[in-house]
């Protein structure tokens, strides 16, 4: 399941595509246009800006933007850097140690298949495909 820290994520960096032609946002505004407490909102821009996704400017006339245009972004590295893992199970998760039981395991296949059509299906999806309104 994808949690508020995730889906609000996307939520800022939509935001933040949506008004790449004005600068710097400031953080008040997006909390603003989407009905999130500012006070969160500057926990997620701050891993935003600590993956590289993000970059913030301070002062007057600060505020975020995107380090990219809207298509060099994925859904998927959105939600990576906020959720951490989305694998679906412990085994399959980056740098779990060998289960003892994957050599007999009747599941682990399909577990595997499954992750893989997660991952792909976000990583397929860009930030520019969010913000297309037709």
């Amino acid at each position: 399941m994808i949690s508020t820290r995730g889906r609000y994520a996307l939520r800022v960096m939509i935001d933040l595509a949506e008004h790449t032609d004005e600068g710097p946002i400031p953080l008040k505004e997006i909390a603003e246009r989407q009905g999130v407490s500012k006070k969160y909102l500057e926990i997620i821009v701050k891993e935003l800006v600590g993956g590289g996704l993000v970059e913030g400017a301070s002062g007057r006339g600060g505020g975020y933007r995107l380090c990219r245009r809207p298509e060099d972004y994925s859904v998927g590295e959105i939600l990576e850097l906020t959720e951490g893992s989305m694998a679906a199970v412990a085994c399959l998760e980056k740098g779990a140690e060998t289960c003892p039981r994957a050599g007999e395991c009747r599941t682990l296949p399909m577990w595997a298949e499954y992750d893989r059509l997660v991952r792909d299906f976000f990583r397929s999806k860009t930030l520019a495909e969010l913000i297309r309104t037709e």
